[in-house]
């Protein structure tokens, strides 16, 4: 049952990022056609996916943390340990770029 569950989580997290993908892309499009028009800047919608991807990557962590906790060896917390801290720090130097950009200038959440 946990692995299903695992799987599920796993899939949101794929959900998630080809959906704030598939935004940033068409709102880049739009920008790149409508530049005087449209309010949205650069650095919004690269702000605004990397906020979705910091969603996904807790995602993935959790279902990492399901996949091990049914009959784990040492190898595998082993693995476990070293993907929390390649996904914590990946989350934390992207929510830092998104607090730095937020501080030079608001930005309205969408």
């Amino acid at each position: 049952m946990t692995i299903y569950l695992a799987a599920g989580i796993e899939t949101a997290a794929g959900i998630i990022v080809g959906l704030a993908a598939l935004e940033a892309i068409v709102k880049a499009i739009h920008l790149f056609i409508h530049r005087r028009e449209m309010q949205t800047t650069k650095e919004e919608i690269r702000l605004h996916l990397g906020r979705w991807l910091a969603l996904a990557i807790e995602f993935e962590l959790a279902a990492d943390i399901l996949r091990t906790a049914m009959t784990p060896t040492w190898n595998e917390i082993g693995q476990l340990a070293a993907i929390i801290v390649i996904r914590t720090a990946l989350n934390f130097f992207l929510q830092k770029e998104i607090d730095k950009a937020g501080q030079r200038r608001p930005i309205a959440s969408t």
